[in-house]
């Protein structure tokens, strides 16, 4: 299958969760045998209008972000290149309806990769280009229904998850044990004073926690434990890389969510690959709920009290370091979702 993918701003210009799941997308593709190209603005030195990275050749539209130019190429060399399917990231919108033209010339299906972690203005123009797209893939249902109240339809959409390395998971070797363990950017939606109020309740109790991330608000949740009286067993260790994330993750026994917003709680979803029981915090802009529905080592709260209450609960579940009901969120397996929804909508667009 020949795959374009179009990010006008790849994840060398602007690194966010969207860009870069669409760029893994492009890997996995890749890995699986099929031609991807990636129709961007040039992030490379050099003079050459393309460049090839983990499989997927990278074309250069043109040698920096400017929309005009971009959307005044894009049509033709998308209709040169005779994609099977394109798949475009959402903004700008001009560059997603020019990706619709160069879809058109093709005669492809055009998806949507619209994460939710990108502000889309509700104009004119960003009203033509959802309108535009055969699909809108979304990676969990609070983002769907995100799109559904902006006018897309039930068959225009379709949920795909974040994707996990269950190998990483399964090999990795576990860090020292530990009793609780959250992670996520220490930023003003981090909300990390629900887990250090309900802690706190647990005072007289026995245990250990771990604060995976870095950011503004550090400072702030290090000062809190303190006023908490909690800091000699909290241990904030920054940022860490995926491979010791999964490392701690085995060593913990549970994993509290509290995030203010998540589109995908992929932490959350790490965590619990990895053995640990989630408590999850209900938050209206938060879909970490969705992922422990259905699930026997999970919990969800709403409050301080009843974090503390159920990591006293959770005492009684054995410790595991590897949950293979997991394996569903596979690279592989979230690759093949990918697969299985291009061939549908080729399918639906006549040309298959």
């Amino acid at each position: 299958m020949r795959v374009a993918v179009v990010a006008m701003e790849t994840s060398q210009y602007r690194d966010t969760v969207g860009r870069t799941r669409l760029e893994r997308v492009a890997t996995e593709l890749a890995d699986a045998g099929h031609d991807v190209t990636v129709f961007c603005s040039q992030w490379w030195t050099g003079f050459d209008n393309q460049r090839e990275r983990d499989g997927v050749t990278y074309r250069a539209v043109t040698v920096s972000p400017t929309v005009p130019s971009f959307c005044a190429r894009l049509p033709f060399l998308l209709a040169q290149f005779r994609p099977d399917v394109v798949h475009v990231h959402p903004t700008p919108a001009s560059v997603a309806l020019a990706a619709k033209t160069g879809a058109a010339l093709s005669r492809a299906p055009l998806l949507t990769e619209w994460f939710g972690d990108e502000d889309v203005p509700e104009n004119r123009r960003a009203d033509l280009a959802f309108r535009a797209s055969d699909c809108l893939i979304t990676p969990s249902e609070l983002v769907r229904t995100r799109v559904r109240e902006r006018g897309a339809t039930a068959d225009q959409t379709a949920i795909l998850p974040q994707s996990i390395d269950m190998d990483l998971v399964r090999e990795t070797e576990a860090d020292e044990e530990i009793d609780v363990v959250y992670a996520h950017r220490l930023d003003g939606s981090a909300n990390v004073e629900s887990l250090l109020l309900g802690l706190a309740e647990l005072r007289q109790k026995g245990w250990s926690a771990t604060i995976i991330g870095d950011g503004p608000e550090r400072g702030y949740y290090e000062q809190e434990a303190a006023d908490l009286r909690i800091d000699d067993r909290v241990t904030f260790v920054g940022s860490c890389d995926i491979e010791d994330r999964v490392s701690i993750y085995k060593g913990a026994h549970v994993f509290v969510q509290t995030a203010f917003r998540e589109c995908f709680a992929t932490d959350l979803l790490w965590a619990m690959a990895c053995g640990c029981i989630g408590i999850v915090e209900y938050q209206a802009e938060s879909s970490a709920h969705e992922l422990i529905e259905q699930r026997g080592r999970a919990f969800r709260v709403t409050n301080p009290q009843e974090i503390a209450d159920k990591i006293t609960e959770s005492a009684d579940f054995e410790r595991w370091t590897v949950d293979e009901s997991c394996a569903e969120f596979d690279h592989a397996q979230v690759r093949a979702d990918y697969e299985d929804l291009y061939e549908d909508r080729i399918e639906d667009h006549g040309f298959l």
